[in-house]
C-alpha cells in the first residue's frame, strides 16, 4: 500500500494511502491533521485525477527508508 503526502496550508502534514486499486481508479484513505485530531476519510480517486495530482505536485509519494545494520 503506497502512501503519499498532500500539499496543505501551513505546517499541517496530511497523508493519503491507496487502499485498493481498481480498473479505473483507486480507493484511498485520507488522514488530515485538524488542530490536534485526525480527520480520516475514505474516497474514490480516478486514475486521471491521481496522475494529474502527481504531475502538479499536489501529492508526493513517501519514500520509505530502510535501516541497514551490520
Amino acid at each position: 500500500m503506497a502512501t503519499y503526502t498532500l500539499k496543505s496550508i501551513g505546517k499541517n502534514v496530511d497523508y493519503m494511502s491507496i487502499v485498493r486499486e481498481m480498473d479505473d481508479g483507486y480507493v484511498v484513505r485520507i488522514v488530515r491533521d485538524k488542530d490536534g485530531y485526525e480527520d480520516v476519510t475514505t474516497d474514490y480517486l480516478s486514475k486521471a485525477l491521481f496522475d494529474s495530482c502527481l504531475r502538479t505536485g499536489y501529492i508526493t509519494k513517501v519514500v520509505e527508508s530502510s535501516a541497514v545494520t551490520a
